[in-house]
């Protein structure tokens, strides 16, 4: 009996002591939250390879056609980098922090189809691909841990080797290679050889930060990775300085040029015998970017010796939004010459208040650089451009802030300026198309990108035929854009329509394959066509395909769309594209998620004009709204909300514009059947985000909203923002009345706010979100906040992305797609 009292009570006492233990465990900790998943057919659509870009060579015969990864993961964009200047790069290999991840490339001919592919590295990681001007070769960089490569392929057999040996690029300031016209150099700037370890930051600071200015103004724009202590530039140095060096692309013999320095732009003259070259210096500022840092800009001879100072450019601090510099700007290569240059001075001390008979000067000087500058042009206006045909005929634009005017002169040696044309800037109709140039002179200048105009050609001159040149444009019209190529005299000024897209398709003219333009490169799709390429016979209004890439996201064909024009109730002509779900019905009335993007326009005219195409072929990708297609929904894109006001005052009006838009909008897809107007949210990035909260703060229109890093608060951007140039000092109503945050009270319907946390864009700083998150719920609001990790102001993590869709799916399911009818409008404002 003793025994089992004895056991009965050991067993008591570990029961007891179990309790203890587990009443002083710890609760558990909320799981922290997960990136979610949207729907399986999203993510099928999201993952779909896109189709490859294509970069036509300098002798028009072939294509370079380069696939690549559409997204890195968040583990890559959390690797650490470091922001300067207005800069992100990754400092273990002297580069930007996102490339464009190519990670195959293949060479098509233009004649017979035959494709060949380069044998790119093994775990490829490509970028910046270029053709000599030759056509013969193609180099690309190779992003690696630790360094970037300049890698060079045979476009004939597609053998590639590697250039750059144990040299580092260094690409921190851009593209940090160039093709000489001799066709067998590059120009490149390196990581400087026995560059030391890098600044370290001592843990124990030796004092305060300190900025101070004495008296003098300087306005600036509100600007995201700035350079803000000591050790920042400290490492600005460190990492930014190169040294420039010629690369032989036969032998991979390098030979350094001049001595390091932080290069903002290298640039080969047009026929290679020269470098004009800008270089950043001291004092560096704390409030602007590197591109207005002090700056010398000198002409550099090949081996590096100095030809001629052009500018010793001090710091843009204190340069109105308005205004330019008064010394040296746009300073730039003639195209048509071997070596002459070329750059702008204010003749208005580079304010507009300023009242003169000229407000710009262009002067040039060539080589050898011995002689004074001359004189080569005045301008009434701000000076907007010059370009030069491949005979010497100068095109010389300007333009007038005031009246949103652009003129084009016409300048001939020994002749007076006749005009080309007078048009508003904002009137689409009125756009007469853009001067075809020749890509085949290397000089593109460091900080080219790939893409239709990269391909080692650079801005060379404009190509001129006896007394024609050729013009390319989008083509807007109240059919909408129709794509064309136009010849034009330039001595009578009369103009013939070589090709315009037909109405039922969309066909963007590449290039004229040949200087008659008789044979052009197209990019053809349709609604139900993808996008290929063609060369198109302009004599017999043939064409035979180049490529045939296949339709990457066949489950969006049953996706419909058109073009709806409709009417502000103050008489502006407004217009978007419609697209309806797959399988939907006639007569069925959806949900309907509006996402727009508000654009500032001189006067009703110009606004009402229609761009855009219902002809395009539709593929969706990243986080963009339209995968709300596969979930039920209609989407309205691109509803125009313009906002109209005579030179700085349309802003006066905003929201009473906004609003009316929106009302416009919402009363065309309610009228023709499809939308429900009880079931309708807005959505927009951006500035667009701007405008859904103001649209949910000013009006009961919509359901829910979807803002994604947008800018509330105009307080904290005072020396303007988007188009308004006006300071909060000199409009501070303006300023309040735009601000959704000052009317977080009213805002009455949900609103889902969304911002990367490393947001690079001027103006949109997350404090802007987290503010006025902050400010609604304390007026009591229905909102969610979501600061998404590593991502700046275009989002670009695989995660990330698909955690977007499946949020804006939820969002809008629960609030606008299941909500419940509304209360009336009374009960509601009462809420």
């Amino acid at each position: 009996m003793r025994k089992i009292n004895f056991v009965f009570a050991a067993l008591l006492i570990i029961a007891a002591n179990a309790v203890f233990i587990y009443a002083q465990t710890p609760p558990a900790l909320p799981e922290a939250p997960r990136y979610q998943l949207p729907p399986k057919e999203i993510i099928e659509a999201f993952d779909a390879p896109p189709l490859p870009q294509a970069i036509l060579s300098p002798s028009k015969q072939m294509l370079a056609l380069t696939w690549r990864h559409p997204y890195p993961t968040i583990a890559e964009l959390a690797q650490p980098i470091l922001r300067l200047a207005g800069a992100r790069v990754n400092p273990k290999n002297n580069g930007p922090q996102r490339a464009a991840e190519i990670y195959a490339v293949s060479l098509k001919k233009i004649a017979d189809n035959s494709e060949v592919k380069v044998m790119v590295p093994p775990q490829a990681n490509i970028s910046n691909v270029h053709f000599s001007p030759d056509s013969t070769r193609l180099s690309f960089l190779n992003r690696k841990d630790d360094r970037i490569e300049l890698w060079i392929a045979d476009t004939a057999t597609g053998r590639a080797r590697l250039l750059s040996g144990l040299d580092r690029l260094n690409a921190t300031t851009g593209d940090p290679c160039d093709w000489l016209r001799d066709n067998k150099t590059l120009v490149c700037q390196l990581v400087p050889a026995g560059r030391g370890p890098a600044p370290a930051e001592s843990t124990v600071p030796m004092g305060p930060n300190i900025q101070e200015t004495s008296g003098k103004a300087a306005p600036a724009a509100t600007y995201e990775d700035m350079i803000r202590t000591a050790h920042d530039e400290a490492l600005f140095e460190y990492y930014f300085t190169s040294q420039l060096a010629a690369i032989d692309a036969t032998s991979g013999r390098k030979t350094l040029i001049g001595r390091p320095a932080i290069f903002d732009s290298v640039t080969p003259s047009p026929a290679g015998e020269y470098l004009l070259v800008t270089k950043i210096k001291r004092p560096f500022s704390h409030l602007i970017p590197m591109n207005g840092f002090p700056q010398d800009i000198e002409v550099w001879s090949r081996s590096g010796q100095l030809a001629k100072k052009i500018a010793d450019i001090p710091s843009r601090e204190g340069v109105s939004l308005t205004g330019v510099q008064t010394g040296p700007r746009g300073i730039h290569w003639r195209q048509d010459q071997p070596a002459t240059v070329l750059w702008v001075e204010a003749l208005d001390g580079g304010d507009l208040k300023n009242k003169v008979p000229f407000r710009d000067k262009i002067l040039g000087i060539s080589a050898p650089f011995s002689g004074a500058p001359a004189e080569v042009a005045k301008t009434e206006w701000r000076y907007a451009g010059i370009s030069f045909t491949e005979k010497g005929i100068a095109l010389l634009s300007e333009t007038d802030r005031a009246s949103r005017h652009i003129r084009t002169w016409i300048l001939e040696p020994g002749a007076p300026p006749r005009k080309l044309w007078d048009r508003r800037q904002d009137a689409a109709y009125e756009n007469p198309g853009t001067p075809v140039v020749r890509r085949d002179s290397g000089a593109a200048g460091f900080g080219g990108g790939g893409g239709f105009g990269g391909g080692g050609g650079g801005g060379g001159a404009i190509i001129q035929t006896g007394e024609y040149i050729f013009l390319t444009g989008t083509g807007s019209s109240p059919e909408g854009d129709r794509p064309f190529i136009d010849r034009l005299n330039l001595k009578t000024l009369a103009t013939d329509r070589l090709f315009r897209s037909d109405a039922k398709a969309y066909e963007t003219v590449v290039a004229p394959l040949d200087d008659d333009a008789k044979t052009v490169l197209t990019r053809y799709e349709t609604p139900i066509d993808p996008p290929n390429y063609y060369v198109r016979d302009l004599s017999s209004n043939s064409r035979r395909a180049v490529t045939d890439f296949k339709d990457p996201q066949p489950q969006l064909r049953g996706v419909t769309h058109q073009f709806i024009t409709y009417q502000r109730k103050d008489g502006v002509k407004l217009s978007a594209t419609l697209y309806l779900p797959p399988g939907y019905k006639p007569g069925t009335r959806l949900p309907v998620i509006v996402w727009a993007y508000p654009r500032e326009f001189g006067d009703p005219d110009s606004a009402s004009q229609i761009t855009g195409s219902a002809n395009r072929f539709t593929i969706v990708s990243g986080y963009s709204h339209l995968f709300l297609l596969l979930s039920g929904y209609a989407v309205l894109d691109n509803p125009t909300m313009p906002i109209v006001g005579p030179g700085e005052t349309a802003n006066d009006h905003y929201v009473d514009q906004l609003v009316a838009s929106a009302e416009a909008a919402i009363d065309k897809v309610v009228d023709m059947g499809v939308g429900d107007r009880d079931r309708i949210g807005v959505g927009g990035h951006s500035y667009g985000a701007f405008m859904t909260a103001n649209l949910l703060a000013h009006s009961r229109l919509f359901r829910a909203g979807f803002a994604e890093s947008g800018a509330y608060n105009r307080s904290l951007t005072p020396f303007g923002f988007q188009s308004e140039r006006r300071t909060f000092w000199e409009v501070p109503d303006l300023y309040a009345k735009m601000s959704p945050f000052w009317y977080a009270n009213q805002v009455k319907d949900p609103i889902l706010l969304m911002h990367g946390e490393a947001d690079d864009n001027s103006g949109t700083f997350p404090i802007q979100s987290e503010r006025f998150y902050m400010a609604l719920k304390g007026q009591g609001a229905t909102v969610r906040y979501i600061t998404l990790p590593f991502e700046a102001h275009g989002y670009a993590g695989r995660e990330t992305l698909l955690h977007i869709l499946a949020e804006r799916i939820n969002w809008f399911d629960k609030w606008v797609k299941n909500a419940p009818p509304r209360r009336s409008e009374k009960t509601a404002d009462n809420q």
